[in-house]
């Protein structure tokens, strides 16, 4: 599908799957994994050439990051869904309105919590398991990191929009320029310039403007499938609640870690120290790399299984969802066997303190024991929305990481010390796999009835 001229659309619903889903998810995985091997680098830069407390400072800034991420993804996550929807329902009319909605909501809730952090910052890092010795990298990082959260934001958001109404291509290019761009400057802020972690987010932030600038260009194009024109900002209620109720299944997912970000640094902090809380930080940068490639996949499944669903082709959705299922499947297996095997080589990319590098090393042994089941949660949850099912998307958001880890956090380290927090990870894991799999099963069946009532009306 060529992202330079007007997306043929219709190819969602012609195409063959297997190619379709290539075409989706390469272009998504390869924005998603260079964003995330930024993230790692970004990191081993902080780890390496600042210290331990201040990737430890890093990880305090967690939940924040991902508090932001989920209110950023309520819009763009389900502006998204509803755009694919509406194409492949035929009304362009409708899919542009979203866009110009999405806008308007991106910008507003933007600056209320942008605002509310700069007011109590704080307080909400002490909240979030900061210590008297974290706090003050934890402070430096989000006081320059604060205005460009609204960046990125719009970054990602219209980036998905973008993808959505069929530019794969130019979407993966919308995540590299910014990817790209920031660790080319990362070292020139942090270490030439000596402005260590605060050099760090603001690179962060010219590198989203960047790329924030790049897609809104996009979509100021009479050209593109859907842009900017008049008449679309105007809040409408029904719009606006089209666009909540799917985007609020992966909202819930980013705020839900930002739960558990919260209590796992608390009750590292409890159990164990500081140390523990680094150590963590770099378990969930291992497996936020793996589980990029999972939601780019599920990325590139979104626009053909939404396309499908509302053009009323419920064989070609399915075979796209249990072609991405099995291979995010696939490669979590693989990233858990490797992550079990070589735990000393990936604490060694971040850090060559031998006590952080022993935590890692017994965190990785336990945590990931289940983490070969995550591939297919996060492209069943990506199916629900997909197909605008957010009651479904919402459970599978909150069974792995409420329903089951929040308690687990609280019971199992009261038996096990510093091992319970660990085993919080793939305890849930199983748990919300039972639950994802009895969902899916009854989604599978009630499409195949409908099916069937149908055919035997016509």
């Amino acid at each position: 599908m060529a992202d330079n001229k007007k997306s043929d659309i219709t190819a969602l619903a012609q195409k063959p799957i297997g190619r379709l889903l290539w075409e989706y998810s390469a272009p998504a995985v390869i924005g998603m994994l260079v964003m995330s091997i930024y993230n790692i680098i970004d990191r081993v830069y902080i780890g390496r050439g600042v210290g331990v407390e201040a990737i430890s400072g890093l990880a305090i800034t967690f939940p924040v990051m991902n508090l932001s991420a989920a209110l950023g993804v309520l819009i763009g996550a389900g502006a998204a869904a509803r755009t694919s929807i509406l194409l492949g329902a035929g009304d362009k009319k409708g899919a542009e309105r979203v866009l110009g909605n999405s806008l308007v909501l991106t910008v507003l809730i933007g600056i209320a919590y942008i605002t509310c952090f700069a007011v109590f910052l704080d307080p909400i890092l002490y909240a979030f398991g900061a210590s008297d010795v974290t706090i003050g990298p934890a402070r430096e990082f989000m006081q320059w990191i604060l205005p460009g959260m609204l960046v990125i934001n719009i970054c990602f958001s219209f980036n998905n929009i973008m993808r959505a109404s069929g530019y794969p291509i130019r979407a993966m290019f919308t995540m590299i320029i910014g990817a790209v761009l920031n660790i080319a400057i990362g070292p020139i802020f942090i270490f030439a310039l000596g402005l260590g972690i605060k050099g760090a987010a603001i690179a962060t932030d010219i590198s989203m403007l960047v790329s924030a600038s790049f897609v809104m260009w996009h979509f100021f194009q009479k050209k593109s499938e859907v842009h900017f024109t008049r008449g679309i900002y105007s809040l409408k209620g029904r719009v606006v609640w089209n666009i909540v109720n799917i985007g609020l299944a992966p909202s819930l997912v980013n705020a839900a870690s930002c739960l558990i970000n919260i209590f796992v640094n608390r009750s590292l902090k409890d159990y164990g120290s500081d140390i523990d809380v680094g150590a963590v930080s770099i378990f969930i940068t291992y497996t936020s790399l793996l589980t990029s490639i999972v939601v780019g996949i599920g990325m590139g499944m979104q626009p053909i299984v939404g396309y499908n669903f509302g053009a009323g082709r419920p064989d070609r959705l399915k075979k796209a969802y249990y072609l991405a299922a099995l291979i995010g499947t696939a490669l979590c297996t693989a990233g858990s066997i490797f992550g079990l095997a070589f735990p000393e080589l990936i604490a060694y990319a971040f850090t060559d303190d031998p006590g952080l590098t022993a935590v890692i090393v017994n965190g990785f042994e336990h945590a990931l024991l289940l983490f070969w089941v995550v591939g297919f949660q996060i492209i069943s949850t990506s199916f629900f929305q997909s197909i605008g099912k957010w009651g479904q998307s919402i459970v599978l958001s909150l069974s792995r990481q409420v329903l089951f880890m929040l308690p687990l956090l609280f019971i199992l380290p009261k038996w096990l010390g510093i091992n319970g927090v660990w085993l919080s990870f793939p305890v849930s894991d199983g748990l919300a796999t039972i639950v994802t799999a009895a969902l899916v099963i009854w989604q599978i069946h009630s499409i195949n009835r409908a099916v069937k009532a149908q055919s035997q009306t016509i």
